[in-house]
């Protein structure tokens, strides 16, 4: 009974945690990791073959993103979530891998001009929707059986559509413990979907530190404070620019903007026009609506009683293809363009700033968590002159603003009250899902102030779960950067390695089966083995 801490360990992006248990392997998240990576992950401790079960906490990137990745591994297992989580995986590892994809043709394309190898990507369309055909939905609050020896739940956290705080329950050589993975726990008082539900007890607890040494000022008026940068933006004959995650955050915008639409609080642009340009985020405003009924708050399903979609409104533009989203930067209008990726890292919102980070009437709004090591962050800091994109260098004159209080993330009050409902006291807590510092401190916080056992372990730590002790203390090894092209050799070796694991899994698996089978098996492995053996 063993819990691997692999991902998400000292920092944000990219969550991992592997539990080893009643003869299975269950992987709870399998993230990608979005801006600088610091720190060297630790291999996984099984091959994708060998995985069982992959139990999801919620649908942004840093949680599923590597899902893909682990199908063309070889992994053929289930996948256990909530319902909208599986909703919205199925639009968002889809255009993970479009991303993907073009990025490796765009590169590969100036590799060939420069009689260089060509670039493969780390996941393909065909591994996207491969991997979704082993998704499973689940509703919240039910108890499911996953094997013999372990049952999981689902709780609402109050993050994301669809997102859960995730019990697992495992009885092995009769000792039962019970696990909380908290995933990313949710903002209080969010529009659109509700707060985030209270656990019960645990003996376990696994909990994000995003903001765990942060404050979160006092709700303002969320509205006001939009309202009050579109018309500066405006009044200057300036487009308002906004970085949003397409699923969660856009919607929540729209949010906002009817409401500042019904209450007429920009003067002097009636009937303004917002284009949102990412087509994610127009089929994630569809699944929003999909799941109204199970997931929304009392207020959305109070608007929606009244006969009015609350993110909805005149004057919306939806933007699908290539062409809409050129045409809005000859549409002359001062306007609100929402765009993705919220970290400015892929996507068209690169585009956007090109037209627009040059023009100081301009204003680019930042609306969410900007990782270490991306555009984003780098513009919120300040001190670009200048920044690269497509190759040409951009000026950078439009004002940087950040809307305060806008977090779909807890901050380290939110994150307390969340863990004091746990009672009693869990007999030990893991700090994870934070930047270095932040892990750190957090767990010092829970330890003097709070009395917590607490530990917040690096990439590599194994914990056993049933004598309540370290197996392994991993320490932090710093990541050397890599050249792109050694990423990408790397890649294409790693899906070789991992085809050979596989059929190692397949063979175990035909252990007892018909004599003959086995020998045509045998054979046609040989077969293989004497073409590339070299």
């Amino acid at each position: 009974m063993k819990l691997n801490f692999i991902g998400a360990a000292h920092e944000v992006t990219g969550s991992c945690h592997v539990i080893e248990a009643c003869g299975k392997t269950i992987f709870v998240d399998y993230g990608m990791e979005q801006g600088r990576n610091i720190y060297e992950n630790a291999p996984l401790p099984v091959a994708a073959s060998d995985v069982d079960f992959v139990l999801l906490t919620h649908a942004h990137i840093d949680h599923s993103g590597l899902l893909p990745l682990l199908y063309s591994h070889g992994f053929r297992g289930r996948i256990l979530t909530t319902e909208a989580t599986r909703d919205l995986c199925d639009i968002m590892l889809r255009d993970s891998a479009h991303i993907q994809m073009f990025e490796a043709e765009w590169r590969s394309r100036k590799n060939k001009r420069a009689g260089k190898e060509e670039i493969t990507p780390l996941y393909t369309m065909e591994d996207a929707c491969g991997v979704m055909e082993h998704f499973e939905g689940y509703p919240y609050n039910t108890l499911i059986d996953l094997c013999d020896g372990i049952q999981i739940r689902f709780a609402d956290v109050g993050h994301l559509l669809g997102s859960a705080s995730i019990e697992v329950h495992i009885t092995e050589d009769g000792v039962t413990k019970k696990l909380i993975f908290s995933g990313d726990i949710g903002n209080l008082n969010q529009p659109l979907i509700r707060d985030p539900q209270a656990p019960g007890e645990a003996d376990y607890v696994i909990i994000e530190s995003t903001y765990g040494n942060r404050y979160h000022n006092a709700p303002p008026d969320y509205s006001i404070e939009l309202a009050a940068v579109i018309q500066k933006t405006f009044d200057r004959g300036g487009n308002l620019v906004i970085p949003s995650f397409a699923v969660g955050r856009t919607q929540e915008l729209l949010y906002f903007i009817r409401d500042i639409k019904e209450r007429e609080l920009v003067h002097g642009h009636d009937d303004f026009e917002v284009f949102v340009d990412s087509p994610l985020a127009v089929e994630a405003t569809t699944i929003f609506t999909k799941n109204e009924a199970l997931c929304f708050d009392e207020e959305a399903k109070e608007l929606l009683l009244k006969g009015i979609n609350p993110i909805q409104f005149k004057g919306l533009r939806l933007s699908i293809t290539s062409d809409d989203s050129k045409a809005i930067n000859f549409y002359t209008k001062p306007k609100v363009i929402i765009s993705a990726s919220g970290m400015c890292e892929a996507g068209r919102i690169r585009h956007h700033l090109k037209h627009n980070l040059w023009r100081k009437e301009c204003t680019i709004l930042f609306v969410g968590y900007q990782a270490v090591g991306t555009l984003g962050r780098s513009l919120v800091e300040g001190g670009l002159s200048e920044v690269k994109l497509f190759g040409e260098s951009i000026d950078v004159k439009a004002e940087i603003q950040v809307l305060p209080g806008i977090s779909g993330h807890a901050d380290h009050d939110g994150l307390l009250h969340w863990l004091h409902s746990i009672t009693p006291k869990p007999s030990h807590v893991f700090i994870v899902h934070g930047d270095d510092k932040v892990c750190d401190e957090f767990a010092a916080c829970l330890h003097d102030e709070h009395g917590y056992t607490v530990d917040a372990p690096y990439s590599g730590s194994i914990f056993d779960l049933a004598e309540g002790a370290w197996i392994k203390e991993a320490v932090p090894v710093i990541l050397e950067p890599k050249k792109a092209s050694a990423v990408h050799a790397d890649n294409v070796f790693a899906r070789l390695l991992a085809a050979g694991q596989r059929l190692m899994t397949v063979i175990r698996r035909n252990e007892g089966g018909a004599n003959k089978d086995l020998a045509k098996f045998t054979s046609q492995i040989n077969s293989l083995c004497d073409k590339w053996d070299r």
